[in-house]
C-alpha cells in the first residue's frame, strides 16, 4: 500500500466519551470504505476489559476491527498483519512501558514502516505521546518529560492539557526550561490529524476544546497559540 503518511491525535473516543464523534473523524480520515481498523492495546498490559471495549464500539460500524496483542501474542508475522491495516489505533496507558514491549518484538519498526506506506496512524494519550520525539509522561507517577518516542512527528507532546490540573504547568515549564522541546498539547474532546508532519485538521467534539501549540518565542517566553477546531455533529448530553 502507497500513500500518505499520516497521523491523528486523540483527546478522546470510545474508551472516554458518551459519543462516536472522534472515532468517526478517523475512521472518515482514511478515505476508506469499510477500513481495516487494528486497536493495540500494549500500553494497558493488553487489559481484556479494553480490548472488549474497542470491540463492542466498533463492531456495529462500517469497518473491519481487529486487535494486536503483545503480551499473549499469537500473530507470528508482526509485519503482514500491521501493513495490511488501514488504521492502527493505540491506546491509552503507560507509554514508557509499550515502547519498550514495542522495541521487543520489533513493532517500533513495522509502525514507522506502515507510517511510511500510509497506514493511518492514531491514538489517544499514551498512544498519542508515542509518535513524537518526547513526550510530558505519566509514565513513572507524576507527569515528567519522557525523552522518549517514535519522532515520527518532531518535538513533544501533552495530553490531558485541560483535564488534569498538573498537567499544564508542568508542561510548561518543561518546554521553557528545555526540558522537553516545543510541541502540542492536547485537550480532551478535541483531536488533530497531520500529513506529511503538518498539521491540516483540528476538530472537536464540544466546544473550546483544541489543540495548542507550545513554544518559545525569540524573546525566550514560551507561549501556547491554540488553534481553530471544527464541530463535530450536535451537541451531545454530558460533552
Amino acid at each position: 500500500m502507497a500513500g500518505t503518511p499520516t497521523l491523528a491525535l486523540l483527546g478522546g473516543g470510545f474508551s472516554d466519551d458518551p459519543d462516536t464523534l472522534l472515532d468517526d473523524f478517523v475512521l472518515d480520515a482514511v478515505g476508506r470504505a469499510r477500513p481495516k481498523v487494528c486497536f493495540l492495546p500494549t500500553a494497558s498490559g493488553d487489559a481484556p476489559g479494553y480490548i472488549e471495549g474497542f470491540h463492542t464500539a466498533f463492531a456495529a460500524r462500517d469497518c473491519e476491527p481487529s486487535h494486536l496483542e503483545l503480551f499473549r501474542r499469537t500473530v507470528s508475522d508482526l509485519r503482514a498483519f500491521v501493513l495490511a491495516q488501514d488504521i492502527i489505533y493505540v491506546g491509552g496507558g503507560n507509554t514508557a512501558n509499550m515502547l519498550a514491549v514495542w522495541r521487543v518484538h520489533g513493532l517500533d519498526t513495522i509502525l514507522r514502516e506502515a507510517y511510511a506506506s500510509g497506514v493511518l496512524l492514531c491514538g489517544i494519550s499514551a498512544g498519542a505521546c508515542c509518535w513524537f520525539e518526547s513526550a510530558f509522561s505519566d509514565s513513572f507517577g507524576p507527569p515528567v518529560p519522557l525523552a522518549d518516542g517514535l519522532g515520527l512527528l518532531p518535538g513533544s507532546l501533552c495530553p490531558h492539557y485541560d483535564s488534569e490540573p498538573e498537567r499544564r504547568p508542568g508542561y510548561l515549564a518543561a518546554v521553557n526550561d528545555r526540558a522537553l522541546p516545543a510541541g502540542w498539547a492536547v485537550e480532551d474532546g478535541a483531536a488533530g490529524l497531520f500529513t506529511d508532519g503538518r498539521l491540516v485538521d483540528v476538530v472537536t467534539r464540544k466546544p473550546g476544546a483544541t489543540l495548542r501549540r507550545v513554544s518559545v518565542g525569540a524573546d525566550g517566553a514560551v507561549t501556547e497559540v491554540a488553534q481553530a477546531a471544527r464541530v463535530l455533529g450536535p451537541s451531545v448530553p454530558g460533552a
